[in-house]
């Protein structure tokens, strides 16, 4: 039997300008909730923790500072889940080398 995992990429967990390339090197996002394994019930609370990079505001865009997301799933679907937090640039270009993090969970 074929287990469908749904994805649920996160659009950019953190933003960072481009105009900044030597402060992404040591950026690192790492998702705190829920915790990888766990079974959870509905809304998932999904928290995110970035290091290497100076947060801001989402309405300030300085170069070498980023954004980081809350997020609350409500609409989940009982069985596994996957969610994927990708650290990108200001127009959601994902970071290059990729930084990223995921959790796997199962919703009751």
């Amino acid at each position: 039997m074929k287990i469908r995992i749904p994805r649920l990429a996160l659009g950019a967990a953190l933003l960072l300008p481009l105009a900044a390339p030597a402060q992404t090197r040591h950026a690192k996002v790492k998702i705190t909730a829920p915790a990888n394994g766990a079974t959870v019930s509905r809304p998932v609370k999904v928290v995110l923790v970035a290091t290497g990079v100076e947060t801001v505001p989402a309405t300030v865009e300085r170069p070498g500072t980023g954004h980081q997301t809350e997020f609350v799933l409500d609409s989940l679907t009982p069985g596994p889940h996957r969610v994927i937090a990708v650290v990108a640039d200001w127009k959601h270009v994902p970071l290059k080398p990729l930084v990223v993090d995921t959790v796997r969970f199962t919703v009751k």
